[in-house]
């Protein structure tokens, strides 16, 4: 049995995204009302946690948010049903229509997303609870709904505003009630005065009964003036500004407990005269944030249209209820007036040709004029696009794949449907001189979107060249992916691993210029050159406003600006603004406005609407777990991740390979094979981490490019809560690799290797597969590449390569097989500018030594090669490996 109600502990109430009731409470799992009705079920599951105690709100009398008030009244509503019906038969128990559409009416604005069926299955539930807590008494079934708050004479209060149609100076008529449950079951109204006269002589009994509007009174100098008076307990006909009162209370009296029944018209949005302001109803002459667009002011009341004089006689009347063309409408000249008073004032800042694009978006999103603070006159205005921004805007949040975006021949790979519609929607930014945050999940190839905007931007001799700006460790990516996609972009990559970077190249003869962050800020002739357009790629680089690298980068001159980025919010809403403020400069106002209306937002999903509307347009985010994108993908993607080398494992390599040169010269035969294979160890050792190699067992994460490219993989997939396998070829790097991934994931892992007992490998399988399990294993390819199923990993990584796709597919393939529903991305480790490079590009284009590499045994086909051929494959690229900026 539960606590006595009185002490029950805190209940919180929400709506999730599909209209479901969730009841939380206190270090318990959430409780989520069911998705599908069924009265007739035949038993309850014992009464989840949460619906218990939201029976407890019943008994409160204490003013309570307007969620808990309505979790109130839906657990009074559930128990009076209970108590009506006779034991046993709780199951049947539905909603009558006027009792739904009375909850139905008394949700908060907040939960308007409530769904009807979730409404009917939660009053069901709480009925069902209700059953199994008396089925737990020896007895005192009425005791338990009296402690309840539901006794025959405790009842419930209502309050009912009816309209008295014909009548001009008292329209409305008001009576104060008592609804009990009768005999037979059903909810009869008793008018206040004669419940009042049934219990004269028990002042106990009376105070009981109007406690709930005593603690309304207050709080509402209305209410006060209602019981003073003593109307409360008469029928009563009323002014309408007596009834606007009332009207402007029942919110109050809802918290208190009071059951309030009003006209059907005020549900909702009760009509007012409203200001509508049209923004971009025609192209501007010029585009970009800065486009001037036209701007129109009109007077309605619901869909009628008022002239200005019309307008201004309206608001010579009284506040509160006026009764016009034939409905009620609530005045409130004050507002109104200022709401005038603004708008007029935006329109003669649009005369004078002061309203850009960014401020129209600003309007659109509820913000007031030249600021960021939310509109106090919201309410009396809406503002509207007109017809070529509504056009624009939802080319912009639902873009789709057109014929004038597609590179055609030129990009050398098919785009998926979903990055057909991306590359449509850059394309629409560049030619309305806005900028963009590409923010599509990882693996979904923002890479190969914006090099056919690239080769868009070619075809159509837009000016150039164009600028990215990417982390080190992408250049090898970068520079690997427009090779393969787009051939006939000429390219330069402005890093010191590239060449001399101190001396700009010739700009005439290029397409695309490839930097660093880190070189960017050293190098002035990159941000004294006017771009046309600029990419930053993991753009949270800038996330910090006051860096200077972030103020390098915003110190860029481009005609365009795109971001792209999977995580635009890391920590604060000021890492939007600083993204913003580089893509769409002036959109979100100065950091100051900025950070005074982010502490206005708050964190509750209604208070970011403003915001969310504001950069809606402007971000294009597509998830793996959207089944409209995971429709349109293979399951599964494969990436090449080019790691370079740091300055210590570059040092170890480049002397073995002098080692291995001087050393292979005097050997022949099978020590000359078992010469070069162990060598061939050893740089697979040394690409993996120096203490792999010396064997120090220190493992420092800096010492290591493969290391720090790992971690940094981890970030997105721990957000995203997803599971990952890493497959390495080396029984001993498993234990670093796991250590690690502890660190990066905040939980420890799992590792299985050849030393791993049989039995032991089952028990670590159910682990990684339960739900709740591990979040990553690190497996030895040959232990763990073949008979195992891990289908709980949506990722895999290939540290270290075992050079034949046959064998780095069978691993693959622990995650990518049947049972498997969601997409896989493998990502295979490549160090730039040493053997693995070469070996993985032989692969991929299946020339040269590919045959061999291919083969079952590929790395003993390697010790045939002459020594020439042999050297040419190790041998070190040092600007190509090292990768520091």
């Amino acid at each position: 049995m539960i606590g006595s109600p009185q002490t029950s502990p805190a209940v919180e109430l929400t709506v999730n995204r599909t209209g479901d009731l969730v009841v939380l409470v206190a270090g318990e799992k959430p409780t989520v009302t069911r998705t599908t009705v069924n009265p007739t079920h035949e038993a309850h599951r014992g009464g989840a946690p949460g619906f218990l105690r939201m029976l407890h709100l019943a008994a409160s009398d204490g003013v309570l948010t307007p969620e808990l008030a309505f979790g109130r009244e839906l657990a009074r509503s559930a128990l009076r049903a209970a108590a009506a019906m006779p034991a046993g038969q709780e199951q049947h128990a539905e909603l009558t229509p006027a009792e739904f559409e009375s909850l139905r009416a008394a949700r908060p604005k907040s939960f308007q997303r409530l769904a009807d069926f979730s409404l009917c299955s939660t009053w069901q539930e709480l009925v069902l609870a209700t059953a199994t807590e008396v089925q737990a008494l020896d007895g005192g079934r009425d005791e338990y709904f009296r402690r309840h708050g539901i006794g025959v004479e405790s009842g419930q209060l209502w309050f009912h505003l009816a309209e008295r149609p014909g009548e001009t100076s008292h329209p409305f008529a008001f009576i104060a009630t008592l609804a009990r449950s009768g005999a037979d079951g059903r909810v009869q109204h008793q008018p206040l005065a004669t419940a009042m006269h049934d219990c004269a002589g028990d002042v106990a009994r009376q105070e009981r009964l109007l406690a709930p509007l005593r603690r309304a009174a207050e709080q509402n100098e209305s209410l006060r003036a209602l019981l003073d008076s003593h109307e409360v307990f008469h029928s009563v006909a009323w002014t309408p500004q007596e009834a606007h009162g009332l009207l402007r209370a029942a919110p109050t009296l809802e918290a208190c407990g009071i059951r309030v029944r009003l006209p059907q018209w005020w549900h909702g949005e009760p009509l007012r005269p409203q200001l509508r302001v049209q923004v971009g109803g025609d192209e501007p002459a010029s585009l970009g944030l800065g486009a001037l667009l036209d701007f129109q002011l009109r007077y309605f009341i619901g869909e009628n249209e008022l002239s200005a004089e019309e307008w201004k006689q309206l608001m010579r009347g009284a506040a509160g209820l006026h009764h016009l063309r034939g409905s009620w409408v609530e005045l409130d000249a004050t507002h109104q007036m200022e709401a005038l008073r603004h708008w007029e004032s935006v329109a003669a800042a649009a005369a004078r040709g002061e309203v850009g694009f960014a401020e129209g978006m600003r309007l659109l999103a509820g913000l007031q004029h030249g600021t960021l603070r939310d509109a106090d006159t919201a309410a009396w205005t809406v503002a509207q696009p007109g017809p070529w921004l509504a056009q624009t805007l939802a080319a912009l949040q639902g873009p789709s794949g057109s014929t004038d975006a597609d590179p055609g021949p030129a990009l050398r790979g098919e785009l998926r449907p979903y990055q057909r519609d991306g590359v449509s929607w850059l394309w629409l930014l560049v030619r309305l001189g806005l900028g963009g945050c590409l923010a599509d999940d990882m693996g979904l190839g923002k890479t190969i979107q914006v090099i056919a905007l690239l080769l868009l931007l070619r075809q159509h001799d837009a000016p150039g060249p164009h600028l990215i700006v990417l982390p080190a460790s992408l250049l090898g990516n970068w520079r690997a992916e427009l090779t393969r996609f787009g051939p006939d972009l000429r390219f330069h990559v402005a890093h010191r691993s590239a060449g001399d970077v101190d001396q700009p190249p010739a700009f005439d003869e290029l397409d695309v210029v490839l930097t660093t962050y880190g070189t960017l800020l050293r190098q002035e002739w990159l941000r004294d050159r006017a771009w046309g357009l600029i990419v930053l790629d993991e753009a949270q680089a800038i996330k910090n406003a006051e860096a200077k690298q972030t103020r390098a980068v915003k110190a860029l001159n481009g005609q365009h600006r795109l971001i792209l980025t999977g995580t635009p919010v890391e920590n604060t809403l000021a890492d939007l603004w600083s993204l913003f403020d580089f893509s769409s400069p002036g959109l979100l106002g100065s950091a100051a406005d900025f950070k005074a209306f982010s502490r206005r937002l708050g964190t509750d999903k209604d208070g970011m609407e403003p915001l969310r509307a504001l950069v809606r347009p402007y971000i294009l985010r597509r998830l793996k777990t959207d089944r409209r994108v995971i429709s349109d993908l293979p399951d599964k993607t494969e990436l090449q991740v080019y790691c370079g080398l740091s300055r210590v494992q570059a040092t170890l390599y480049a002397k073995a390979v002098d080692s291995l040169a001087s050393e292979v010269e005097a050997t022949e035969g099978i020590r000359r094979r078992g010469l070069i294979l162990a060598y061939l160890t050893r740089f697979k050792q040394i690409c993996n981490h120096p203490s792999h190699y010396s064997g120090d067992d220190r493992y420092a994460v800096e010492d290591s490019a493969k290391f720090l490219r790992l971690q940094e993989l981890c970030g997105p997939i721990v957000e995203a809560g997803e599971k990952l396998l890493v497959f390495t070829q080396f029984r001993e790097v498993t234990g670093p690799l796991c250590a690690l991934l502890e660190e990066c994931f905040g939980r420890p892992g799992l590792v299985l290797h050849g030393g791993t007992p049989v039995a032991r490998r089952a028990e670590l399988v159910a682990q990684f597969q339960s739900e709740s399990g591990p979040p990553f294993m690190v497996l030895s390819l040959k232990a763990g590449g073949t008979g195992l199923n891990l289908t709980a990993a949506s990722h895999v990584v290939h540290f270290d390569r075992w050079w034949n796709p046959a064998v780095e597919n069978q691993a693959t393939d622990r995650a990518y097989r049947i049972g498997q529903h969601k997409n896989v991305l493998v990502h295979k480790f490549v160090c730039r500018g040493t053997l693995e490079e070469r070996i993985d590009a032989m692969i991929q284009s299946k020339q040269g030594l590919a045959d061999g590499v291919l083969a079952d045994d590929g790395e003993r086909r390697l010790t045939e090669l002459s020594t020439e051929e042999l050297m040419r494959v190790v041998s070190l690229d040092l600007r190509a490996a090292l990768s520091e900026d």
